[in-house]
């Protein structure tokens, strides 16, 4: 009897080495084969070794990047202009900022289209009633996608406007993120579906192989009306946006913009992408491509970011942003956790002369990622750059500013899960006027430097605590 349990142990255990250098061996040379970036590859590997099954695990359900294939086999023969506009349409910038210029059509595959008219708004006590009056107003379709879209007092306004006018005969679409709304139960689903809306969710699944998934969020803010104007920014859908809110703590700030013009083209096309991603329903027709006009004079740019054919999109554009900058670079975010590329391009920045001016909430709605912000500052502080802490409540804004003229806004963080995993749609403006209203928006707050003794003279215990949870950046 003991020979046969000794047996069975041996064989117990031989099969789980097996197990456990099987899958050591296959996440090592998957990582090595697909991984560019050397710190996450360092990572996924330390993990995986440290505790084979447990890491190949955590490995195969946020390492692999699925997603990307499923896009290009979607998307294959698709270009991501698949409405041009007729060249009257076309900006062509000259002088300075022609290097960005060419380097942003080069990398996002779309024209820079000038005839664009563009407004600020803050807090979603003022943005909110023009979003309802424009889906009030929607003769034809309405588009919108939106992370968090909450099943509150003020979610629910817009359901009922939304569904007014799918009972009135317009084209209307939403998707939500599976995550951000709600994953086991989406209040809002609910009452969309009940009202006869028709509402998906992005990445949403129940079934284990399909978790792989959850890791890659639609981070993006779309309101898309009769394909002619439109509203893209950081504001998702929910009570605590408004000045009312009843939790003070709670309540957040952020910012939003109206824009009428042919962008609005390139808007929709984002939009189209990720509903037949989701839905494998192809938008099509007057109803959400109309004839375009001229609104203004701005010229403008849609910037796509995700884990599928636009990674790094976005970083490559700021990145010839801020080695365009001569004088100022302005940056508004909720959330600073750039990499090792963005860092030095700002230090460098700051070094040749620009005031560089970088502003985030003094606490933000995660603390882990105000420590791993904090243990990577020092190094900007050191080249020269500015770190303004705003008090509360939280501003959730994405802005940036360079030089008075070149702006860019949306809905990506400067963090690793905005560049690399969520799925984000910005906007590159070539203003004066845009330009300074946003100035004048980062201004209105009592922001506090964040100095480099500040840093140095907190307890060793923050310090560590800091610098440890910077490790885990590529990750957050």
């Amino acid at each position: 009897m003991s020979i046969e349990i000794l047996q069975s142990v041996w064989w117990s255990l031989f099969f789980l080495t097996l197990l456990r250098i099987t899958a050591v061996v296959s996440v090592t040379i998957h990582v090595l084969l697909t991984r560019l970036n050397s710190a996450t590859a360092a990572g996924w590997l330390g993990i995986c070794w440290f505790s084979p099954l447990l890491g190949a695990g955590l490995y195969w359900i946020f390492g692999i990047n699925r997603v990307r294939r499923r896009a290009i086999r979607l998307m294959s023969g698709e270009h991501t202009e698949m409405h041009l506009l007729d060249s009257r349409f076309i900006h062509k910038v000259e002088g300075r900022w022609q290097g960005l210029a060419d380097m942003g059509e080069k990398v996002t595959g779309r024209q820079l289209l000038k005839g664009n008219n563009i407004r600020l708004y803050s807090g979603g006590s003022e943005i909110y009633p023009q979003m309802l009056a424009a889906i009030a107003r929607a003769e034809k379709s309405i588009l919108m996608t939106s992370y968090i879209f909450r099943g509150d007092e003020e979610g629910e306004l817009f359901v009922s406007a939304l569904a007014q006018a799918h009972r009135s005969g317009v084209e209307v679409r939403v998707l939500i993120d599976g995550v951000g709304s709600g994953y086991f139960v989406s209040a809002i689903k609910k009452s969309l579906t009940r009202q006869g809306v028709p509402c998906a969710r992005f990445l949403h699944s129940f079934l284990p192989w399909k978790t792989p998934f959850l890791n890659l969020r639609n981070h993006r803010k779309l309101l898309l009306i009769d394909g002619k104007e439109g509203f893209v920014g950081g504001i998702n859908i929910g009570s605590e946006n408004l000045e009312s809110f009843l939790h003070p703590k709670d309540r957040v700030d952020d910012t939003h913009f109206h824009i009428k013009g042919p962008i609005i083209r390139q808007l929709v096309e984002v939009f189209e992408r990720d509903w037949a991603f989701t839905t494998k329903e192809h938008l099509s027709g007057d109803a959400f491509f109309p004839a375009v006009d001229l609104e203004g004079e701005t010229p403008m740019r849609t910037i796509t970011s995700g884990p599928d054919t636009d990674l790094e999109k976005l970083v490559y554009v700021w990145l010839q942003a801020i080695a365009s900058a001569q004088k100022k670079i302005l940056i508004m975010t909720p959330y600073f956790l750039p990499d090792s590329r963005l860092i030095t391009a700002l230090g460098l920045a700051a070094l040749r002369g620009a005031e560089v001016n970088i502003i985030f909430p003094k606490q933000s709605n995660h603390h882990f990622l105000d420590y791993a912000r904090d243990g990577g500052i020092i190094p900007l502080l050191q080249a020269g750059c500015r770190i303004w802490q705003m008090p509360a409540p939280f501003n959730h804004s994405k802005l940036m500013v360079v030089d008075g003229l070149w702006s860019c806004i949306g809905s990506a963080n400067w963090d690793a899960r905005s560049l690399r995993l969520n799925f984000e749609v910005n906007v590159e403006i070539y203003s004066s006027d845009l330009a300074s209203d946003i100035e004048n928006y980062m201004y209105r707050f009592s922001a506090q430097p964040l100095t480099l003794k500040d840093i140095k003279s907190r307890h060793l215990i923050s310090r560590l605590r800091d610098s440890a949870c910077r490790l885990l950046q590529p990750y957050l």
